[in-house]
């Protein structure tokens, strides 16, 4: 911690902390994410209240590996070979969900967004955690994303327990991805090469 918030926690601190019901701020291959126990309706609503975030609005989760994903997601073979080709990676991989994950989460929908980020930080923290983390921007909503710790808005900073400092991102969002319809929802990284996985699968 420092005097100005905390920034620089490291590792088992934040996932202590999410541990315990709190926020964390974590870096990923994109930009920086807010994160929280996800299957934790409690937990899942500050989020949405942090980020003023309209509650039809999903927020996607994130694990350490696909066998991690198993446990909250029900992804279909072509799903599964989808995510083993594309995670970790910045794409969100839009599968059915298990009884477990709130509705909070989800916006009540049957499907979730599955992130494996593939960024060294932001996967010690999913190892560390005793849970899955929600993967959502950690800006307020309507506003750019974060790409830098020192970017963070002042609300989100007195909201989080700890924040996992790790230099500047690349700034380029997950692709979207729902792989059963072979649609993408949100174009962003690795988009062409989702695309032709998609035609040729």
């Amino acid at each position: 911690m420092t005097a100005d918030g905390p920034i620089d926690a490291d590792v088992d601190a934040a996932a202590a902390a999410i541990e315990r019901g709190d926020l964390v701020v974590y870096p990923t291959e994109t930009v920086y994410g807010l994160g929280a126990d996800a299957i934790d309706a409690h937990a899942v609503e500050r989020v949405f209240d942090v980020k003023g975030r309209d509650r039809s609005n999903p927020i996607s989760l994130g694990v350490p590996d696909v066998e991690a994903a198993l446990k909250y997601t029900v992804p279909t073979a072509r799903e599964r070979r989808f995510m083993h080709e594309f995670l970790p990676g910045p794409v969100t991989v839009v599968v059915e969900r298990k009884a477990v994950v709130p509705d909070m989460l989800t916006a009540g929908s049957d499907r979730v967004g599955v992130r494996i980020p593939d960024h060294e930080v932001a996967l010690a923290l999913l190892e560390a955690a005793d849970a899955p983390i929600t993967a959502t921007s950690a800006n307020l909503s309507g506003t750019g994303s974060v790409r830098t710790a020192d970017a963070l808005d002042q609300s989100v900073l007195e909201s989080v327990a700890a924040v996992l400092d790790d230099a500047e991102t690349p700034g380029t969002e997950s692709t979207v991805v729902d792989v059963e319809a072979g649609e993408i929802h949100r174009r962003g990284a690795m988009a062409d090469e989702i695309e032709a996985w998609l035609d040729a699968n």
